[in-house]
């Protein structure tokens, strides 16, 4: 956690193998991503890690069960649609899976963002400020429902925030300032 501007995000990405560092290393999921090319990276990703982010990064053009299909359609996976299915279920949205994004208010969009990054049952799921556009009810709601899923697929969340309240609620905290850890 830490204020804006802090160094969160870069730090996410570095260890997402989105952005490279420019010295040291990250190993994921037992991988040196800094020995890896992008195609390299992005298998790693596809095959391990999910995000959800504040700004939901969902298809326009694809329907909720289709942003939830998309990751295992793209991993070649036969059981993309009854998978998805459960997992829009999970997150109470079985009765909105032939609704658009635009259909959908932000609280809706994000839990379909959530069931797409938890459908592939990642080892590591970064979340960015995932209620940083929600109303606190409904910010409240996504972080239920983000612990819940943490704890049934048991796995790893790395989570940016400035909220100490829900800091609080994680295993281990971070403070970051101007681009260093100075705690945790």
């Amino acid at each position: 956690m830490g204020a804006s501007g802090a160094g969160k995000s870069t730090l996410l990405a570095l260890l997402a193998g989105l952005d490279t560092p420019t010295s040291g290393r990250v190993i994921l999921a037992g991988s040196d991503l800094t020995q890896l090319d992008e195609d390299g990276r992005a298998r790693l990703r596809a095959e391990r890690v999910g995000f959800v982010f504040q700004s939901f990064h969902l298809v326009p053009a694809l329907t909720a069960l289709e942003n939830v299909m998309l990751p295992l359609e793209l991993a070649g996976r036969r059981d993309a649609r009854p998978a998805a299915l459960e997992a829009l279920g999970r997150v109470g949205l079985q009765d909105r899976t032939g609704h658009y994004p635009r259909q959908l208010s932000g609280g809706e969009q994000q839990r379909v963002a959530l069931a797409r990054a938890c459908v592939t049952r990642p080892a590591v799921l970064f979340a960015d400020e995932p209620t940083g556009n929600l109303d606190t009810a409904t910010g409240d709601r996504i972080t239920q429902l983000l612990f819940d899923l943490n704890a049934q697929s048991q796995t790893t969340v790395v989570l940016v925030t400035h909220d100490r309240q829900l800091a609080s609620r994680c295993g281990r905290v971070l403070v970051m300032e101007s681009g260093r850890l100075v705690a945790g």
